[in-house]
């Protein structure tokens, strides 16, 4: 079948998480978008499991035609190939990068009895306080895991880390004051900051959040560097490895008016992401190196494989 012939019948979106999250939502937003562009259906493939490898792994594992795509993030390009034994795929040589779609960053947040109003005042806190200054994850090598880690690094604050299989649990435990910090997105912690149940100190990213224009970066808060450390998160498109070139700047043409859609760009607004595109070159070079830069979080932070 020619590339000028695609799409000739459904594409299937590889979404490797639970129906009802945050990447469910966009993507079945993005597959609507899609839908219209390209005047075929989009079909949402919930396949949860392994940080999302199970189902990004059905991607690699795919004919390279078009027809099956995956919405990525970057735990499953960047880092869980570093914190996961037996890793089913290299992300450098497997997959075909189209573009990101959003970006996102975690947001450091407090229990409201914590007695800081800032970064730098947390970091006093916890070194006065140490066997108080506890953050919670959603698990061993997640994101915001990693994140709590580097800012020990940068910091030097001496925080003691509680993974919770998932970070609902380790946000109820904020809240209630069973730990002390964790780190979430911005769309999972406004209405907790809103409350009052928790405050924002800082979020992790190379530029403030739409959503959260008041809470400053990291490096405005005092503390530079975790810019060089991958800290822009995001959801993009990938598809297997040896595409055709001219079929995917077919799809990376369609996934950007998908993308532009006005009902599109309100989602990712309502979410609390940040629009985010490029080129299929630019987003394999931006994967590469975000695959650098994680791996040596990872090594740093003494992270082991299981």
């Amino acid at each position: 079948m020619a590339d000028d012939a695609w799409p000739q019948k459904q594409v299937r979106l590889v979404v490797p998480f639970a129906a009802g999250g945050p990447s469910d939502v966009l993507a079945r937003a993005f597959s609507r978008s899609l839908s219209e562009v390209i005047g075929q259906p989009v079909i949402v493939d919930n396949r949860s499991g392994a940080g999302g490898a199970i189902g990004i792994d059905l991607v690699v594992k795919a004919a390279p035609d078009g027809y099956t795509l995956g919405l990525a993030h970057t735990g499953t390009t960047s880092i869980n190939p570093h914190v996961m034994a037996k890793y089913p795929y290299q992300p450098l040589t497997d997959l075909t990068p189209i573009t990101p779609l959003v970006a996102y960053a975690n947001v450091l947040v407090v229990n409201d009895k914590i007695p800081a109003r800032n970064v730098t005042e947390f970091v006093a806190w916890a070194k006065a306080n140490p066997s108080a200054a506890t953050f919670g994850s959603g698990g061993n090598g997640t994101t915001n895991h990693l994140a709590g880690e580097l800012l020990k690094s940068l910091t030097g604050a001496p925080l003691v880390h509680v993974p919770y299989k998932g970070n609902g649990p380790a946000m109820a435990d904020l809240i209630s004051g069973n730990i002390a910090s964790m780190f979430d997105i911005p769309v999972t912690v406004m209405p907790q900051v809103k409350s009052g149940r928790i405050r924002a100190l800082a979020i992790l990213s190379s530029r403030r959040s739409r959503a959260m224009p008041d809470v400053p970066t990291l490096a405005e808060a005092g503390f530079p560097g975790f810019e060089r450390a991958g800290n822009d998160l995001f959801f993009g498109i990938v598809g297997p490895a040896n595409m055709p070139a001219p079929l995917v700047q077919q799809i990376h043409a369609a996934v950007i008016k998908a993308v532009n859609k006005p009902e599109m760009q309100q989602t990712i607004e309502q979410m609390a992401y940040e629009p985010w595109t490029m080129t299929p070159m630019e987003f394999k070079k931006f994967i590469a190196d975000d695959y650098a830069k994680w791996g040596k979080v990872v090594t740093d932070s003494g992270v082991k494989p299981e």
